[in-house]
């Protein structure tokens, strides 16, 4: 602590001259023979300890302590007070805010070691305040981050951030904005990867619950015990292992969304009970008496075809039946490949943002390629595609095509055999005269004499295509 400053006050000369031989080799003094001109004293010094004689005419000691709480709050107040004095000045205490009381005749010792736990007091005052305020910033810096974090997540999900401007994207944004703000329960459709759960994400987060939680369950990834226990919760005692009551998926997001993924998953005394949260709106944690009222959305997805898991009797037909209240299917992306460009331009930037590397973007031979293919793990396939390919690329270079999966490298081959109606002879055959040429300059890092090698040409005749076909290293 650097402030070691002393305010002491007396009438009586030697009283101060006394105090401030015994304190002067430890602390830095003020002195005051009156309670008026103490106070002008505090008005100009931060001042952490006061010593005040109780006794002095115009304004005794308790009398100023208790005008020096305006001007200094936090300071540690001791008043001196002879030994007849002690019962009124100890009444007196709570009004001056008095920390210890020192009779006379006083013993130093004694005194001095007030005085060190007066600082020592004053110092925790002055921690507990630095704490006090430090929390209150943290607690307004995490305020402010929780509202920035709400609102990139709802900026992230806004439905014009949904890249696809295909027509059965655009039939689905149209369907998903009918529902947004309805408590109708909606089933999603679709193949693994085709954006199930963002879609799920985007109809939260512009529905009237984006201030609740939305909070997502795999289905497939607990056992049936297991996954009880996540969605509806227990109770201490219930089954072995649970110590404590625990509340379920659905409890925490009450007012929210619970999204279900691999809905189909599930087993039929499972769906059974999931059938009571869609129809009564309440749920029975396990082991529990009593049943829970909860107020949540749910959206249920899966990449099977549910009706006929219903016709098989692998899902119950009652169960489906209420799921599929307001059905959306989302389109593979082999059946929307108009969106693929948009996509992954939308990839390079957000992964070359997370690696702080700068991608210009990708050659059109390469995009041509992506384009062309199944993708049977649709988005997400494409997505950790775009992710390999910038990694591996240079600096300020494009995506090229050597830098693509070797799955995509067979598909240069089989593309060799060009269709009939994609052209004339000709120009399909400079087409692989130039794509052959390009994978073997790739393949041999620019090395022109090792490329002809490749290609069964002369170094000169392989510079005349490269010149022909402006092709630039």
């Amino acid at each position: 602590m650097s402030n070691k400053s002393i305010l002491i006050v007396d009438d009586q000369p030697e009283i101060l001259n006394a105090l401030e031989r015994l304190l002067k080799d430890k602390y830095k003094i003020f002195r005051s023979d009156s309670g008026k001109n103490a106070l002008e004293i505090l008005k100009k010094n931060p001042i952490p300890v006061i010593i005040s004689d109780q006794r002095m005419p115009e304004m005794t000691g308790v009398e100023f302590l208790e005008k020096s709480i305006k001007i200094r709050p936090d300071a540690i107040k001791l008043l001196i007070t002879a030994y007849a004095d002690i019962n009124a000045s100890i009444s007196a205490v709570n009004k001056g805010n008095i920390f210890h009381y020192i009779s006379k005749p006083w013993e130093d010792d004694e005194l001095l070691l007030i005085v060190q736990r007066a600082f020592e007091r004053y110092q925790l005052i002055e921690e507990n305040q630095s704490l006090n305020k430090k929390l209150v910033e943290v607690n307004k810096q995490l305020e402010n981050e929780n509202i920035i974090l709400k609102k990139n997540i709802q900026y992230q999900y806004d439905f014009s951030k949904i890249i696809g401007h295909s027509k059965k994207m655009l039939d689905v944004i149209k369907l998903v904005s009918k529902v947004i703000d309805t408590p109708t329960t909606v089933m999603l459709f679709g193949e693994t990867g085709t954006g199930k759960e963002m879609l799920a994400h985007a109809i939260h987060y512009n529905s009237n619950r984006k201030e609740k939680l939305f909070v997502a369950q795999n289905c497939g990834a607990f056992t049936e015990t297991l996954l009880e226990s996540e969605l509806f919760g227990h109770v201490k005692g219930a089954f072995t292992g649970a110590s404590n009551n625990k509340k379920g998926v659905f409890e925490i997001a009450d007012g929210g969304t619970v999204f279900l993924d691999e809905i189909a998953d599930t087993s039929p005394a499972f769906q059974l009970k999931l059938l009571r949260v869609l129809q009564e709106g309440e749920i029975k944690p396990v082991g529990a008496e009593k049943s829970i009222k909860i107020d949540v959305r749910i959206i249920a997805a899966t990449n099977k075809d549910l009706e006929e898991e219903a016709n098989k009797g692998n899902f119950r037909k009652d169960m489906f039946y209420r799921l599929n209240v307001f059905p959306i299917t989302l389109p593979p992306l082999r059946e929307r490949t108009a969106d693929i460009q948009d996509l992954v331009y939308f990839f390079i930037k957000i992964f070359s943002d997370r690696i702080n590397k700068k991608i210009i973007g990708i050659e059109p031979e390469a995009l041509k390629l992506l384009q062309k293919s199944e993708f049977p793990g649709n988005i997400r396939e494409l997505e950790n595609e775009i992710e390999r390919a910038v990694t591996l690329a240079d600096e300020n270079s494009s995506i090229t095509i050597d830098l693509l999966s070797p799955r995509f490298q067979t598909r240069i081959e089989s593309d060799s055999n060009f269709s009939i109606d994609s052209g004339n002879l000709k120009e399909q055959v400079e087409e692989l005269e130039k794509s052959l040429i390009k994978k073997a300059l790739n393949k041999t890092s620019g090395n022109i004499l090792k490329a002809a090698e490749l290609l069964g040409l002369s170094r000169q005749g392989l510079h005349k295509k490269l010149n022909r076909y402006q092709i630039k290293l």
